[in-house]
């Protein structure tokens, strides 16, 4: 029989069995969860119960550490572009896909508690979702919210993405976009790989270019939010807007 690489047989058993001591790590980590939730686990458990659908037939708390090790959390394994992943010894197609499928429910999931909401009045729910979706890239990402003239949240859309410290961002296309979705005001946001939030001199220029856009189309600029790892930062709550 052929497995996959990322489905190496333990030792087989008469009927295709797992072994006890796996299958019973299987069972006492599923009931564990059931009964206390995720909150209840450490994050090597609860990738261990997702890399159980994609690797039935193996041990794999070794390959959770192993991420664990190589991205730092749960969240950022699930982050992790697929070929950062697929350098990871044990992790093969159904590996990357289950973690890629369950990142982006997690996205959709936060992102349909936001759209259509009214921003000022589910302010945190907004920042939730931007952690959510950005925090963990290893990348810049630049997005744009878009909002109506009862700043309701009518659109969430990717404009670019960059390198480990740059992303570059056109201030007219931006512009010219919350004209074709018929918007009035905006939200700009981008996150830092490095985990500070802190402004450099190009996101202040960056978000000036991109407010004197909008004042020429008669656009509100509510805010250019960048998310840091555990935290973010409010250009008008800092006073730069």
């Amino acid at each position: 029989m052929l497995f996959d690489s990322d489905e190496v047989p333990v030792t087989p058993l008469p009927g295709g069995r797992l072994p006890s001591y796996i299958a019973d790590h299987r069972q006492r980590l599923r009931d564990r969860f059931m009964q206390g939730g995720a909150a209840a686990m450490p994050d090597y458990e609860l990738l261990e119960l997702v890399l159980f659908r994609s690797i039935p037939r193996r041990d794999v708390k070794p390959l959770a550490r192993a991420l664990l090790d190589a991205f730092g959390d749960f969240n950022r394994v699930l982050a992790a572009p697929p070929d950062r992943l697929a350098r990871i010894k044990g992790v093969g197609d159904a590996v990357v896909a289950d973690l890629k499928i369950l990142e982006a429910a997690a996205h959709r999931m936060a992102r349909s508690k936001v759209l259509k909401t009214h921003v000022i009045s589910s302010w945190d729910a907004i920042i939730d979702y931007c952690h959510t979706t950005m925090a963990h890239r290893e990348t810049e990402q630049f997005r744009v919210l878009y909002l109506d003239r009862k700043n309701v949240l009518i659109a969430d859309e990717e404009q670019a993405r960059g390198t480990v410290d740059h992303v570059p961002v056109y201030p007219r296309e931006v512009a010219k976009r919350a004209l074709e979705l018929n918007a009035s005001a905006l939200i700009l946001v981008h996150n830092h790989p490095s985990g500070d939030p802190t402004p450099s001199e190009a996101d202040i220029d960056m978000t000036n270019r991109v407010q004197a856009a909008c004042a020429a189309l008669g656009l509100t600029l509510h805010d250019h939010l960048i998310i840091g790892k555990s935290t973010e930062l409010s250009f008008r709550a800092q006073g730069y807007l």
